[in-house]
């Protein structure tokens, strides 16, 4: 027990960086509040004290603004960051090291008994303001980006946004493009991971259509010289990419003594 409430506070330091102290969490922070009262009453919901757990489930979202039924399972180091306004339905699953933010609705879609709410596994984000509605899975380390519907499963390492919620990143892309990047000297993640806009997005696309170009003709290239071509390979010059703030200058070259 008290090994899960030091797991549950120690997890905000990590994703909270207006977090100052232990102290400061333990009072201060609803989400942890909303935790901790929902671990208690699942412990009663679990043997059989089904009102007395409705009612501390009542107490919490009272006081902190967070509606957990008693019935939900949540894994270890879950975070609710502000809070007011996140709603856990009764057969939703949350694993380990999730965080959900503020407004955060993890609903049903249908009033038939049985799993009607979303899993989600370990290492998921949810952004705020965001639906996640029905039996459907959130797969490791997906990301929901705020005030997206989601009611698709979404497979692991994938960012969903938009009304419906759609796919807008795919892991398997992410660690060739950045990989691509890297080689020709672009970060086309510098901006931001989760949240991609139109332009990273057509940025990405000519990365991939430039891999696919670089990889057909290293192919060809090769095909030719098993013909007995023997073409000569030219070196490819590294790109010198780089940015620099408005306030930044170029540094000086140094001059020959």
């Amino acid at each position: 027990m008290f090994s899960r409430l030091r797991e549950d506070i120690s997890c905000v330091f990590d994703r909270d960086p207006a977090a100052r102290n232990t102290f400061d969490v333990l009072t201060t922070y609803p989400g942890v509040h909303a935790v901790l009262l929902h671990r208690f009453s699942h412990g009663l919901w679990s043997i059989g004290l089904a009102w007395p757990a409705r009612l501390i489930a009542m107490f919490s979202r009272w006081v902190t603004g967070v509606e957990i039924h008693p019935a939900a399972r949540i894994g270890r180091r879950f975070f609710i960051d502000h809070g007011m306004g996140v709603v856990i339905g009764e057969t939703a699953e949350i694993g380990d090291d999730c965080t959900l933010y503020h407004g955060v609705t993890l609903g049903g879609t249908s009033w038939e008994k049985g799993k009607r709410h979303p899993t989600l596994e370990n290492n998921v984000v949810v952004g705020a303001g965001a639906k996640v509605l029905g039996p459907i899975t959130l797969s490791s380390g997906a990301r929901v980006g705020s005030n997206a519907v989601v009611v698709k499963d979404v497979p692991e390492g994938g960012t969903v946004v938009g009304v419906p919620g759609r796919l807008a990143t795919r892991p398997e892309k992410n660690e060739r493009r950045e990989a691509f990047a890297k080689k020709i000297g672009f970060d086309a993640y510098g901006g931001s991971q989760d949240m991609p806009d139109p332009v990273a997005k057509a940025i990405n696309t000519l990365l991939d259509h430039i891999h696919a170009m670089d990889t057909r003709v290293e192919n060809i290239h090769k095909a030719v010289n098993d013909l007995g071509a023997n073409v000569e390979e030219t070196p490819v010059p590294d790109l010198d990419v780089y940015s620099l703030d408005s306030s930044e200058k170029q540094p000086e070259k140094e001059e020959n003594t």
